[in-house]
């Protein structure tokens, strides 16, 4: 691994709850991709609800200018930091997340259209002037773009790097499909397809038909190491598969599902499909799916859907920091989180609950937004407000924090700020999912890979139970769930067996024999749903249980507490 250095109202609604739940309202037919301000009327809005809408905007405005003032000038792309080098390299991986930051920053209004095109034009015109034909497409870790030459990354500075070539290339065909109008933006894709369809992906698998090797010289040929999951590096296959130039098999990409680290495994309480030992650092869990949808993906090791595995790793991962972490490390329900990021040596590497130096990276939780946007938000309050004169700084939170040792990177690393922007745009409107996605070429890579939609048990599958250690084992809590900050409604997964009318009722289990608080019936579709709860107020976090009974007769419970 990488990164070293709709509502039918049936009965009455109980008193306590009138306020909270007066207008429950039902998409039977709301798909996980269309989670878009325009998809949904928005709710009332109060003061929390607007706090958290503005602290989420401030985060991704902040870290979005990382990217747009602090920039290379002669190539538009990415610094990777600033370390004080004579030569300050510029990002490829990082790169690409700043280029589909430019469709986030279009849609938001913080640039217009005119601007962030052309800054596009400037990358593509620098990546095409600096690009050698022995390269195959390919690019390096970093750049130097004052002397046009690749940068020492690790393994010399002629090593082409197929991982960051695929985030470039993430980033690359979300701007093509974003930018779809005429003029300068025929130029600009006609720029991207050009730079897409020239990396020859199966050149990297040396015709072996056995994966695809991370590292490759154009003087030392390959450098040893093959991708195999599960990593960071998912993108990199489904780019593989996509291409309309250089595709590889499919038996190439049957090389990254093998090995120990695409298991199922139990980790502090939590069930992950397709995980390595301690569930891993949690930028496996973003790079890939700043363009890919978790929501819609499953394969032969994860078919409970991706988006499932992200979640679960993300519990585990705060687990392991609220109750395995050794106490002097200070992690909590407000600081947890473990990544790649900076280190106090001043050096890089992967954290994770198997190596753990008390380092608590930002990215880490705020970028699982879309996966834990509670307990993520949980942790923003507390960066922008009783830490933030530490670790705050003109692009948002610094990249580390160690408060066991009163240490903050002085740091902004391209490829830990960016990803946050881009995921918590996703959590919001699904923004970058909805583009890559759209991608035809992208929906013909997955087919040809065997991907599928998630196969769940009916219920509330996707609505992750949190856990508790309990002596030598783990008791369930519940659900915990915060209104979405651009829907204003507490939006809940369920899956339905069959179609039909499907009754829910919530009560508080701690008075079995008192009166329901709701009881409603919806017209749900076969497969994921959508129960949206708009309230008028704020959630009191007590525990509540909501109880689904399918057409079929079939009840399903689930315990949750509202935020």
């Amino acid at each position: 691994m990488r990164r070293i250095a709709r509502y039918r109202r049936s009965k009455p609604l109980g008193s306590p709850l009138i306020g909270l739940l007066a207008g429950i309202v039902f998409w039977a037919s709301l798909a996980a991709t269309s989670l878009a301000p325009t998809a949904l009327a928005q709710g009332p809005v109060d003061e929390r609800l607007a706090r958290d809408q503005a602290l989420l905007t401030e985060l991704q405005r902040q870290g979005f200018l990382f990217f747009w003032e602090a920039a290379d000038p002669i190539s538009g792309m990415a610094f990777e930091a600033d370390f004080g080098w004579d030569v300050k390299p510029v990002a490829v991986g990082g790169t690409g997340f700043g280029v589909a930051s430019l469709a986030v920053a279009t849609e938001r209004g913080w640039i217009t259209r005119n601007q962030a095109v052309s800054r596009l034009l400037k990358i593509t015109g620098f990546l095409k002037a600096f690009s050698r034909p022995e390269w195959r497409g390919g690019f390096p870790h970093w750049i130097n773009s004052q002397a046009m030459e690749p940068f020492d990354f690790e393994n010399g500075s002629d090593v082409i790097d197929t991982v960051e070539t695929a985030l470039l290339i993430q980033g690359l065909l979300i701007a093509r499909q974003y930018f779809n109008g005429p003029g300068v933006e025929t130029l600009l894709r006609r720029e991207i397809t050009e730079i897409w369809e020239n990396v020859d992906w199966n050149f990297f698998t040396d015709n072996q038909e056995s994966g695809i090797f991370w590292h490759w010289s154009p003087k030392r040929g390959y450098l040893g190491l093959k991708i195999k999951g599960y990593n960071e590096a998912l993108i990199a296959y489904v780019l593989a598969a996509a291409s309309p130039t250089h595709p590889i098999s499919r038996k190439t990409y049957q090389f990254w599902l093998t090995g120990p680290n695409y298991r199922t495994r139990r980790v502090f309480g939590y069930q992950i499909q397709g995980s390595p030992y301690g569930g891993g650092p949690l930028f496996t869990a973003h790079y890939s799916f700043v363009g890919l949808n978790p929501w819609e993906l499953a394969d032969e090791k994860v078919p409970s859907g991706y988006y499932l595995r992200g979640v679960n790793q993300t519990l585990a991962n705060r687990e392991y920091c609220l109750n395995y972490a050794p106490p002097a490390y200070r992690y909590s329900e407000r600081l947890w989180g473990l990544t790649a990021s900076q280190t106090m040596n001043a050096g890089y590497a992967a954290m994770s609950p198997t190596v753990d130096q008390g380092i608590v990276a930002p990215t880490a939780a705020l970028a699982s937004t879309p996966y834990t946007p509670h307990y993520s938000m949980e942790v923003l309050q507390y960066l922008n407000g009783r830490l933030k004169d530490k670790v705050w700084g003109w692009f948002g939170p610094k990249d580390a924090i160690s408060l066991k040792n009163d240490w903050v990177s002085p740091h902004t690393l391209a490829i830990d700020q960016l990803p946050i922007v881009l995921m918590v745009e996703n959590h919001r409107t699904a923004l970058l999912w909805n583009l890559f996605m759209s991608d035809p070429e992208i929906q013909k890579g997955l087919k040809d890979l065997g991907y599928f939609s998630p196969k769940l048990k009916p219920g509330f599958p996707e609505a992750v139970v949190t856990v508790h250690k309990a002596g030598q084992g783990y008791k369930p809590d519940a659900y915990e769930i915060r209104r979405h900050p651009d829907k204003g409604r507490y939006l809940i997964p369920f899956f339905s067996q069959t179609p039909g009318a499907t009754r829910f009722v919530l009560s508080d289990p701690d008075l079995p024999e008192g009166p329901v608080l709701a009881d409603w019936t919806v017209e749900a579709k076969s497969g994921r749903n959508f129960l949206a709860l708009p309230d008028q107020r704020p959630g009191d976090g007590r525990l509540l249980r909501l109880t689904m009974t399918e057409p079929s007769g079939q009840i399903h419970t689930l315990p949750l507490r509202l935020h």
